[in-house]
């Protein structure tokens, strides 16, 4: 991507000197390295879907604790990621602040949290082994930058475009909190059975994936930030974070019951119908039959 002299978003909490503690039961951290395969992503259903998935890994709700550490130096690459991300922040507050005014609202950007091992959030404790994820209860979207390197080496999933693109998808959700489509999909979501919860989970996650495409869209129209090869970085990144591939990646096997986030099929789909239309009247994925999707 041409990032050079873009802007850095200053709505940014970095707190990747804070040392922060957690109680973990049963599973240890390969456990949590087949939870992050499993559960990548999981954005705007942190509410329903990421704590239970930290109670299923034995952390203990609220009994994580953050500390100042001090002295400790950043390396030249935490330090380029860290400003990467700011920028892709950035061009997701003009992208989105540009897109809300057509339909006459008025975008309210949502905070980035940098942060090393474990957060404290409005929706519980966090662990960066569970990956990227966008807290409505707080409007933050909370990254490890570490995350970067594990998409790298455990998924294969690498590029400049590729992490723009996972912080786009989290900013997604901000996008569907904001226009209420989160808050009332949970609310449905909250009364089904958890095969019919995961479901309505899927469709959350592909419009996350086409709202990232569009910011792709308007972000190349007004900086010219696409360069040859970003386009398959991204759709390489959304073919390995399929629920399908992820799965079978972990167990050898897919239950497609169990499915939150859409298979490789789906999220290649729904980028690249966002990236090529940059129209956010298409997000219909909850318009659309499953068929469809």
């Amino acid at each position: 991507m041409k990032l050079t002299g873009r802007r850095e978003s200053t709505n940014v909490d970095d707190r990747r000197r804070m040392r922060s503690t957690a109680k973990i039961g049963r599973m240890g951290i390969g456990g949590m390295l087949i939870a992050l395969l499993l559960t990548w992503a999981t954005g705007g259903n942190l509410g329903d879907v990421f704590n239970s998935v930290i109670s299923s890994a034995g952390m203990l709700n609220g009994n994580v604790t953050e500390q100042a550490e001090g002295g400790r130096e950043f390396t030249q690459e935490e330090q380029e990621l860290a400003k990467f991300s700011k920028q892709i922040l950035a061009g997701t507050e003009d992208v989105w602040a540009q897109e809300f005014k057509k339909i006459g609202r008025t975008y309210e950007p949502p905070k980035m949290v940098l942060y090393t091992g474990s957060v404290q959030t409005a929706c519980g404790g966090g662990q960066s082994s569970m990956g990227p994820f966008y807290c409505s209860a707080d409007q933050c979207l909370y990254i490890d930058l570490s995350f970067f390197s594990s998409m790298k080496q455990q998924l294969g999933a690498d590029g400049d475009f590729a992490y723009a693109y996972v912080i786009a998808h989290e900013v997604g959700h901000h996008v569907e909190y904001l226009l209420g489509t989160l808050g009332k999909v949970h609310q449905q979501m909250a009364r089904l059975s958890p095969a019919e919860a995961n479901k309505l989970s899927v469709r959350l996650e592909l419009l996350a994936d086409f709202y990232a495409g569009v910011w792709a869209y308007h972000d190349n129209e007004m900086f010219g930030s696409i360069e040859e090869g970003d386009l398959e970085e991204a759709i390489r990144c959304a073919q390995v974070i399929g629920d399908n591939y992820l799965q079978e990646k972990a167990r050898g096997y897919s239950q497609p019951e169990t499915f939150t986030h859409g298979t490789s099929k789906q999220r290649m789909k729904w980028l690249k119908l966002g990236l090529q239309t940059g129209d956010i009247t298409r997000g219909t994925t909850f318009q659309c039959s499953d068929a469809e999707l």
